[in-house]
């Protein structure tokens, strides 16, 4: 089997250059803007409402940089402290955390409106030790288990991952209905080699049962991707009218997120005021 495009080592053995390397690839960075960008439109959020997502595998805040752009509040986790030391450089927006997801998550119930996640999900097929807790379905059922805690009900999550066999879905699959998930495998291209992936839609709540799982992208990924990208252009268009992309940092954006950060306990979040969000003169 070919190896997958933006499959990597695992990233704990990542060092500080070769994170940074990884980051800097620019093929790397387009590819995972395309899967980010798909995740979200799986992930199906209501517009001009306020989300707080989870970035599961979030590395140097490649992905994290999309949900800025898209006006989201976010946190990520990653196991490798080298990729999170290139986030912390690159100045990302989201808060950051150091966590070996097999181990399970520590966030309090409800705290996310959605999760994503790219190229992750298969580490965990990955058994480091003999001991019973190492096993990849003791580490899955970790995963899930705590995953679904820390989602608000109703929500999504979004995972694109890599596996090697049909037995692989089947397991990570079974174990995410066990933990109390609905939905099921999305395919996109499912009769190309090279464009082919694996997405795996997630739902909480909200008559898990009576949701229908998206349907796969079909036919060209050339042309498809195209038809996509000018859907988002025209999406954002559509945010001012003059046409032109609204700032990410406007003063609604930050209102929002200031929202979103009181809800979350969040101490030291400045007050509101007619002051928020405004443009400072330029002094000559």
């Amino acid at each position: 089997m070919s190896r997958p495009e933006l499959q990597a080592p695992p990233e704990i053995y990542y060092g500080d250059a070769e994170a940074k390397k990884y980051t800097q690839n620019t093929r790397n960075q387009q590819i995972q803007r395309d899967m980010t960008y798909r995740a979200l439109e799986l992930l199906a959020l209501p517009s001009d409402q306020p989300a707080f997502l989870l970035d599961i595998g979030c590395g140097s805040g490649l992905s994290g940089e999309i949900l800025d752009e898209e006006g989201y509040v976010w946190a990520g986790v990653d196991i490798a402290p080298s990729m999170l030391e290139v986030a912390l450089e690159r100045e990302v927006e989201g808060d950051l955390f150091l966590q070996d997801i097999g181990q399970g998550f520590g966030f309090r119930p409800g705290s996310f409106d959605g999760a994503i996640s790219i190229s992750v999900l298969q580490w965990l097929l990955n058994a480091e030790t003999s001991h019973p807790t190492s096993s990849p379905p003791h580490r899955l059922n970790r995963f899930f288990t705590t995953l679904h805690s820390a989602l608000r009900n109703p929500s999504r999550v979004v995972l694109q991952f890599y596996p090697s066999s049909d037995d692989q879905i089947q397991l990570i699959t079974s174990v995410a209905q066990k933990a109390g998930f609905g939905g099921g495998i999305v395919v996109d291209y499912p009769n190309s080699k090279k464009a082919r992936k694996v997405f795996l839609c997630l739902l909480v709540g909200g008559g898990v049962g009576q949701q229908q799982v998206p349907q796969g992208l079909q036919g060209e990924e050339e042309e498809d991707s195209k038809a996509r990208c000018e859907r988002r252009r025209e999406r954002e268009k559509l945010r001012t009218k003059s046409g032109k992309r609204k700032s990410v940092k406007d003063k609604d954006w930050i209102l929002k997120k200031k929202e979103l950060y009181r809800k979350r306990g969040k101490e030291g979040v400045p007050n509101d005021s007619k002051y928020t969000g405004r443009k400072r003169r330029a002094v000559f």
